[in-house]
């Protein structure tokens, strides 16, 4: 029985218990189960969170590809918003006191609005938006109001989901925005660090250097910059292991490269024409290229529109792209989603979320079942409790993923070549057999099953070195741990292609 299925049984066999025990029949032990169920059986939940302004809604709206969330400082933006996947058009408002009412929304030039007038904020718990995507299929995503607000209520509301004090977190991994790393940025990721992976370190907290291209003043190269920041920011965060990984976007880019109109692709065409010494002096600010007397072949209205979708930084490199070679609408998209640092989150996203996705549900289930066993407690109930201490302990995933972000911070006495590997082989680069193992499909077909023994053995050995310290035995017996996990994976699959096969038939003579 794997780990999903151990956690579906403990659930189950806690809410029978809890519902059958007269004891309990006025406390909501049972309903509290229940819904811990509910939310094992929804999509992985992933929060957005960061400090006032630091670009959540607009990354929000660039990885679900459509402009779902109200990006400028509205009412909504101090509401805790949640956006899941459904088969029609809906927005929700779930009030404290438990009633929820209909929200209408309108959408002017492809962007949502919601009609907030007649409600009070504070009196919100949250919005829910429900919407025909893709990307929410397998995924929730909750974009929560900034942690440093002049209004404590309104951070309070971010903490109150993803840290509460005496409960479990409303997410199952976050994603931090910041536009440095401050102290408070620290503060804040050092609790969700807590709440979402545990006393014994994160398992689902990235860092996002938010509009990154802003570090570099709107520069062509001011994702370099961008970038160089990153890595002294992951620098600096290493040292807690508080995120996984830190990488900049510059969101305002990648949500126009996900949404480009072809009208915008032709007025840009009409900017490469321009002389470059005229289209250099307008690029210098926002406000020279917007204002109405401008010597570019550009209505005003369409001028402060393209500055407004772009941002200085994206019309100087869609200008450029377009100067040298990019020829259609579809190629420009492209280059500016690559270059904008969405498409290198949305493969961190997925190799540490995504094929992540049942070991961080399994993680807040099992924390929160636990929460709950604690508070009512019973005799039936202490072999769940130490059911549910002992998978909390021993997942061999949770502790893949929480080495993935030590390894950044940790000395260890393995050679840089070493960690790569043991990186790779505990899941940090994909957790399928390829990607763990570095072969390719066909290798790993023909020749997988040795080389997973013969890591198992050689990190077996590695972890018995005399000089190692403790830090670098445990992720050289993590390493062996994972190639025992393949190991037994070639051989069940074996096995189930010979009782599939069946016994060969005895050749007649």
């Amino acid at each position: 029985m794997n780990a999903h299925d151990r956690v579906a049984t403990l659930l189950s066999d806690a809410e029978q218990i809890y519902r059958d025990d007269p004891a309990f029949a006025r406390q909501p032990a049972a309903a509290l189960v229940a819904e811990c169920s509910a939310r094992f059986a929804e999509p992985l939940r992933i929060a957005l969170a960061g400090t006032l302004k630091a670009g959540k809604s607009t990354l929000l709206n660039a990885l679900i590809g459509e402009e779902l969330a109200p990006s400028n400082a509205t009412e909504c933006t101090r509401i805790v918003t949640w956006f899941r996947h459904g088969n029609a058009p809906s927005v929700r408002a779930w009030h404290l006191n438990g009633m929820s009412a209909p929200v209408p929304v309108d959408r002017p030039e492809g962007h949502l609005n919601f009609d907030l007038d007649g409600l009070d904020p504070a009196a919100v718990d949250r919005l829910e938006v429900t919407w025909p995507s893709n990307e929410l299929n397998r995924t929730t995503v909750i974009d929560t109001p900034g942690t440093a607000s002049l209004n404590a209520e309104i951070s309070a509301r971010t903490m109150r989901l993803l840290a509460p004090d005496n409960g479990v977190s409303g997410a199952d991994a976050v994603v931090y925005l910041m536009r440095s790393a401050g102290a408070s940025d620290v503060n804040v990721l050092s609790e969700l660090s807590r709440q979402v992976g545990g006393r014994a370190g994160p398992l689902g907290v990235i860092g996002v250097v938010s509009r990154a291209d802003e570090i570099g003043v709107g520069r062509l190269d001011a994702m370099l910059s961008a970038k160089e920041v990153a890595a002294g920011y992951a620098t600096e965060l290493a040292a807690t292991g508080l995120c996984q990984s830190v990488v900049p976007v510059a969101g305002l880019l990648a949500l126009t490269a996900r949404t480009l109109r072809q009208s915008e692709f032709a007025a840009l065409q009409t900017l490469a024409a321009v002389p470059a010494n005229d289209l250099q002096v307008s690029l210098l600010s926002a406000d020279r290229f917007a204002r109405e007397n401008s010597p570019l072949p550009l209505p005003a209205e369409v001028r402060a529109r393209l500055v407004r979708r772009f941002g200085l930084f994206g019309l100087r490199i869609s200008v450029t792209l377009l100067q040298t070679g990019v020829v259609d609408s579809s190629s420009l998209a492209t280059e500016l989603l690559r270059r904008s640092g969405l498409t290198e989150l949305q493969e961190i996203l997925n190799v540490q979320f995504g094929q992540r996705a049942d070991q961080l549900k399994v993680h807040s289930a099992l924390s929160g079942l636990r929460r709950i066993l604690d508070d009512y407690p019973a005799a039936a109930t202490r072999p769940l409790l130490r059911s549910v201490d002992e998978m909390l302990s021993d997942v061999h995933g949770f502790e893949e993923l929480r080495l993935i972000g030590l390894l950044r911070s940790r000395t260890t006495t393995l050679s840089e070549s070493e960690v790569v590997e043991i990186t790779r082989l505990i899941g940090g680069y994909g957790t399928s057999p390829d990607d763990r193992l570095g072969l390719d499909p066909f290798e790993t077909m023909t020749s997988g099953a040795t080389v997973a023994l013969g890591a198992v053995q050689r990190w077996r050995q590695r972890a018995r070195h005399p000089l190692n310290d403790a830090f670098s035995r445990r992720v050289c017996n993590a390493a062996a741990r994972s190639a025992e996990g393949l190991v037994a994976e070639f051989a069940s699959a074996r096995e189930q292609a010979t009782t599939q096969s069946g016994p060969r038939p005895i050749p007649r003579r």
